[in-house]
This record gives C-alpha cells, structure tokens and sequence, in this order.
C-alpha cells in the first residue's frame, strides 16, 4: 500500500463497504488550534486531532514536539476513532506536516495501514468533495499502541547517523546555513547533515512530485544506505520521511530535532552550506 492517496481514490473507498477512519489534523505553527476551522468545514466522517495536545508532549528539554506519552495518545487515538482493523486516512488544511506527523505517529505505534490525503483538504474541494459542518460524535476505536514499528533516532543517534549515513535537514535553506533562526535560540545545523527542504518534494499545488522524481532527489543527496531526517521540532521531518516512503526509501526520524539539539549548549554546530 502506497503511503498517500489521491482525492479521488479516497471518494472511492469512503463510499465503500468499509470507508476508512479519517483526522483532520489542522494546525499551524504558532497559531490557534484547527478545530475552529475543522467545525467550519470538514471531510464527512472526519474526527480532529489536535497535534499540540495529542501528537505530541509538553515542549520542554527533548524539543518543542517531543513524542507524547503513548497512553495518552493511544487514548487520543481510539477518541478519534481509530481502529487496529480499519484503514486510517490523515489530512491537513496546508502543507501536510501535520498530517504526516500524525502518519507517522500511527506507524511508528504500530498500526500497519496508514495513508496520508495527497494536497489535503484543498485537493479534496478541488476534486468536489463535500465538506460538513459541526463536530459529530465518534465511535470509540480500539487502538492500542505498540510502538517501534518506525525506526526512530535520538541527539546521539542523529549525530552518529550523521557520520556513517545520511541525516537529512528538513528545514528552508537559510536555516540550514544559519543565515537565520526564528524560533530556536541557535542558528545552524547538526554537523555533517545535508539539506533537503522538504517544501522541493512537493509541487505548487501541494501534492507530492511522482515516486521517480523523488528517488531522483534523494538519490542525488546520497539518501541511500541508512538515512534519517530532522526539522526544527519533529513536524516537518514527518513529512520527508513519507516523502521518502513515497520513494521507497525508509528512514528513521529525529523527534526532537532541532530545538532539543540547539537546546544542549554541549553539541556541536554547524553553520554555512556544507555539512561540516
């Protein structure tokens, strides 16, 4: 199964015998929740899923979106509706990083059938799909968590995977280089990382660029062997690592990624646009 699904084949298999469970994980950074907007329109059947408060912990020593506990999530998932025997479809209102990271949450806690919707919600619409107001109640899920299905890295992981793989950046260029930091307290990278925005895997329209094309990048960034990826708190990263599944490449995720990194004034840093 691929790891995304187009507008179209999700009207397919929402008409089904058995249509999918769908979040709606809306979010912007530094905004107010999505739940207003997901009440003011949303995919029929969805549930929201709050990627602050169910995604992912208190931000604190270990990032600004460290991995929650995973009773709570369990708890936040089966809320929502999810189940062990059910397909589940993630969706967002923009870039899809939210909607990775809530793709990847579930895989990485065990749940084997995962995709996430292809340009989001505006795909949808484009496509003319239906929209419902209101937040209807859920069905209780069933999904209990068993996480470590997804290979996932701690700082000292991502520094050692640095040196004898390739760890992605996942962040804009001027990040990257350290021309400019807006949210954490250092500017940089982790040294010996390569730079790959994860905003070059998809095209204008928000869509993911064909699995060739992909591989093509990847390939070009010596994403081969043992590849892991990072951001600036988790979010982004997300959405390169599926990015990557899209090409058939697995890699394991940083979590923590840059803001737990830069919080520890003991690790290195590296700045300009060579890996160091």
């Amino acid at each position: 199964m691929k790891p995304i699904i187009t507008a179209v084949e999700l009207m397919n298999v929402a008409a089904g015998e058995r249509p999918p469970v769908l979040l709606d994980v809306r979010y912007q950074l530094g905004g107010p929740p999505g739940r207003p907007q997901y009440e003011a329109g949303h995919i029929p059947g969805a549930a929201y899923v709050d990627l602050d408060a169910e995604l992912a912990g208190p931000p604190g020593e270990r990032g600004r979106h460290p991995l929650p506990d995973v009773e709570a999530f369990g708890a936040a998932m089966r809320r929502a509706g999810v189940r062990s025997d059910r397909e589940v479809v993630t969706y967002d209102g923009g870039t899809g990083w939210a909607a990775a990271r809530a793709w990847w949450m579930l895989r990485w806690a065990g749940h084997s059938s995962v995709r996430v919707l292809d340009g989001g919600l505006a795909a949808w619409t484009a496509r003319g799909g239906a929209l419902v107001t209101g937040a209807p109640p859920v069905e209780e899920g069933d999904f209990a968590p068993a996480p470590g299905a997804l290979p996932l890295l701690d700082a000292d992981g991502a520094a050692a995977l640095a040196r004898r793989g390739v760890l992605l950046d996942a962040r804009a260029g001027e990040r990257y280089r350290g021309e400019t930091e807006p949210i954490d307290a250092v500017a940089g990278h982790i040294p010996g990382a390569v730079s790959a925005p994860t905003t070059e895997n998809v095209t204008e329209d928000g869509c993911f660029r064909p699995a060739e094309e992909l591989a093509a990048r990847f390939a070009g960034l010596g994403a081969s062997g043992e590849v892991g990826v990072y951001c600036g708190s988790g979010v982004s990263a997300a959405h390169e690592v599926l990015a990557l599944a899209v090409a058939g490449i697995p890699a394991a995720l940083y979590t923590g990624s840059w803001s737990e990194w830069s919080a520890d004034r003991g690790r290195p840093v590296a700045t300009g646009p060579q890996p160091g």
